[in-house]
């Protein structure tokens, strides 16, 4: 059973008697640890004697002591209590981790450590002034920079304590110190501890941000929810004996209480679905625990008997939980005296989950075997990415699961404190090309933490670069090929820039290729119509391709090879139906002069599509797709060369060994390693790409492979797979 949850502020109280509040510590912890928490807590009150925690100009010691007293109600180990007390410790200590260490263990040691860095980037991380949706973005790299940097979790959370206890002493600070305090405390640390589940301390860390960031309409939902204590705590008191009585006449045995309503909360509440104060259901709300998940469901049936539900305001997060596992029934029902009320109802382990989150899952487990939930929670906390949209929507953990590792990124900061997020491996040249195009063209230098280092030096995660920059020039095409530059935002811009550089020359020679394939063709086509097809918008971007190779001789003759003369056909050499059928590599076309044929690359046709044929002169039928737009304005312009097509037996079922060319097209938002990650997918899949485009513009990818495919169902098959790669927005067969 889990026990009544006390509120955080508590903490301050036993910082003023440190030695009444480790007595209280006794059964939580083994003789052996208490003896070390009393070590550690005489040790830090020498070391911090007179000396003032510098944000807010508060003692350090008492500081401590409250924000320790947090992390031992989050029930975590003796280690991380004496890490949480040993917080500013390398402030004072020459030599920190050694002493630390030859006193308290290597974990301590490593705990105040990983503490120590997230100290250092957080006092150094800004978040620059400009536009909402970039400021939005800056938050949102920073706080996977806080969580990419640790490698233990507990250090998170025990910057979570100390954030809080800084919080309660916010009040005796000048505006000038509560206003930025309490809007990176909204920010950052109050949605990573909704992010761990860590309710108790995310609840207390939004309402005391709020109250410095908007005390006006703190003051008036507070004195609102004041006003009206009295009734609400006498309406809840009758709802919970009404709800006890029916729960023992079905044989459930819980415990029943009322459940704060935050004002922080009230107040996103309103502010999003525009409800007055009055409005809002869930100002009276019961809680119910009880042992098991039946039980969970019995009491729902109960609820919904005594009391009518309110249509629209059931949610069941046991089995669809949200992205941080959090899982509870919560209904809205018609009760006493007709006021809305709401129900939450849960086991004592979910509601355990919903109070510690991931913190329950770091208990002491010193001599324990290993433990395979464990291992699961924190691999998942090491692919939280998604920090645009709260997790209490309606994502699935499936979802989370498919988002990029932390160890995918590295997150380095500018000189003036912004966080730039990129591939791992990246260099100080992708650094520059991630704040200015210009910047990364004239870059020729950098310094890594104030030491000047080669520009293939691999970047790590919080180190701050500086970018030593010409005045003018451009890139080296050696960055291309020596590892200068590992993200694809900067290879594009260097191949753009030095593709511009050589332009004239690049046009000349692709004019030069196409004249000779004119020729050799014999045809005579509208070229900015074949520009087209290729899908260049203009005649001199094709000819710049076919000049710098990208487009090839063979992608030239195909695209013209539809659009050739075709020569009259006598009724006779016409076969109203045929049928398709396989000999050595061609498809043969059965009838009277068994005409060669061939598959359109323009619609690229795979079994078991519907086709129609089309005959040319020379080549035999081209066999096209039902739906070929191509083959709807050659059938306008010559309906009688359109002929009735089919697969042959053999390309009609599985398993012919046959493999056929399919173009796909992905839409998507442009993150790192995106397309890696179609790449792999394709591999797993065991699908060859024998062809591949890609583009990105402001943010949106646009990519589209050649495929080999055995028919149309395992097609359809990895363009499904490909819709579940995180950030595709469409995938469509062209």
């Amino acid at each position: 059973m889990v026990a009544p949850t006390r509120p955080l502020a508590l903490s301050v109280a036993e910082a003023a008697d440190p030695q009444a509040w480790l007595s209280r510590l006794a059964d939580r912890y083994s003789s052996e640890e208490m003896a070390r928490l009393d070590t550690a807590m005489d040790w830090v009150q020498a070391l911090y004697a007179g000396q003032r925690y510098t944000p807010i100009d508060a003692p350090v010691f008492p500081h401590a002591v409250a924000a320790a007293s947090i992390v031992a109600d989050l029930r975590l180990s003796a280690d991380t209590v004496i890490a949480a007390l040993l917080f500013c410790a390398p402030d004072y200590l020459p030599d920190a981790h050694a002493q630390i260490a030859a006193r308290f263990g290597e974990t301590v040691a490593h705990l105040v450590d990983g503490i120590s860095k997230v100290r250092k980037m957080s006092a150094l991380a800004k978040v620059e002034p400009g536009r909402k949706e970039d400021a939005a973005q800056q938050i949102e790299t920073l706080r996977k920079m806080l969580l990419a940097m640790v490698e233990d979790i507990r250090v998170v959370l025990v910057k979570l304590a100390w954030r809080t206890q800084t919080m309660h002493y916010l009040a005796r600070c000048d505006e000038s110190v509560r206003v930025p305090i309490a809007r990176e405390t909204l920010d950052i640390f109050a949605p990573l501890a909704n992010r761990l589940g860590v309710w108790q301390i995310k609840w207390e860390l939004e309402d005391l941000g709020f109250r410095f960031l908007q005390p006006t309409i703190y003051k008036k939902i507070a004195g609102l929810l004041d006003e009206k204590r009295a009734d609400r705590e006498s309406f809840i008191s009758a709802a919970i004996d009404n709800l006890r009585e029916a729960l023992q006449k079905q044989g459930i045995k819980g415990d029943l209480m009322g459940r704060p309503k935050h004002i922080y909360s009230i107040y996103k509440k309103m502010k999003q679905k525009r409800l007055d104060f009055s409005e809002m259901h869930d100002i009276r709300a019961v809680r119910i625990l009880v042992e098991n998940i039946a039980d969970c469901y019995t009491a729902l049936g109960v609820v919904h008997h005594i009391w009518q539900p309110i249509p629209g305001e059931f949610d069941d997060y046991i089995s669809h939980p949200k992205g941080n596992f959090y899982r509870s029934l919560h209904t809205v029902v018609v009760g006493p005296q007709d006021k809305a009320l709401e129900v939450q109802i849960r086991t004592f382990e979910m509601h355990e989950h919903a109070e510690y989150g991931v913190a329950a899952h770091w208990r002491y487990k010193e001599g324990g075997s290993g433990d395979a939930r464990y291992e699961e929670k924190i691999a998942w906390l090491r692919q939280l990415l998604d920090w645009r949209e709260d997790m209490s929507q309606q994502t699935s953990v499936a979802e989370a699961f498919q988002a990029e590792l932390f160890d995918d990124s590295v997150y380095a900061l500018t000189p003036a404190g912004r966080v730039i997020a990129m591939p791992k491996g990246s260099t100080p040249v992708d650094f520059a090309y991630h704040l200015h195009t210009d910047l990364g063209h004239r870059c020729r230098g950098a310094k890594v933490d104030g030491h000047i280092v080669p520009l293939d030096t691999p970047l790590q995660t919080g180190q701050r670069v500086e970018i030593l920059a010409a005045k003018e020039g451009g890139p080296s095409i050696d960055w291309l090929h020596q590892g200068y530059l590992k993200s694809h935002r900067a290879l594009t811009k260097v191949r753009h820039w030095l593709r511009q550089q050589n332009l004239d020359i690049a046009i000349e020679t692709g004019r030069g290729i196409l004249d000779r394939e004119l020729a050799r063709a014999g045809s005579h086509p509208n070229l900015e119509e074949l520009a087209d097809k290729l899908g260049f918008k203009q005649l001199n971007d094709l000819l710049a391709a076919l000049g710098q190779n990208e487009v090839t001789s063979r992608d030239l003759a195909m695209a013209m090879a539809p659009a050739a003369a075709v020569a009259p056909v006598e009724a006779g050499d016409i076969v109203k139906r045929a049928r398709a059928d396989t000999q050595g590599e061609g498809i043969l076309i059965e009838g009277v002069d068994k005409l060669m044929t061939m598959l359109a690359r323009c619609c690229k046709p795979v079994p078991p599509d519907a086709v129609i044929g089309f005959v040319t002169k020379g080549r035999g039928i081209s066999i096209h797709r039902g739906d070929c737009a191509t083959l709807k304005r050659l059938s306008a312009k010559a309906p009688e060369r359109m002929i009735a097509a089919d697969w042959g037996e053999q390309l009609a079922g599985s398993g012919h060994g046959h493999v056929f060319a399919a173009d796909v097209e992905i839409e998507a938002h442009d993150r790192p390693n995106l397309l890696r990650d179609i790449s792999e997918l394709f591999s797993r899949d065991k699908i060859n790409v024998t062809a591949a485009q890609t583009l990105a513009k402001n943010q949106i990818a646009r990519m589209r492979f050649t495929l080999e495919i055995r028919d149309a169902l395992g097609l359809r098959r990895v363009m499904e797979h490909v819709r579940q790669v995180n950030g595709v927005i469409t995938v469509v067969r062209r």
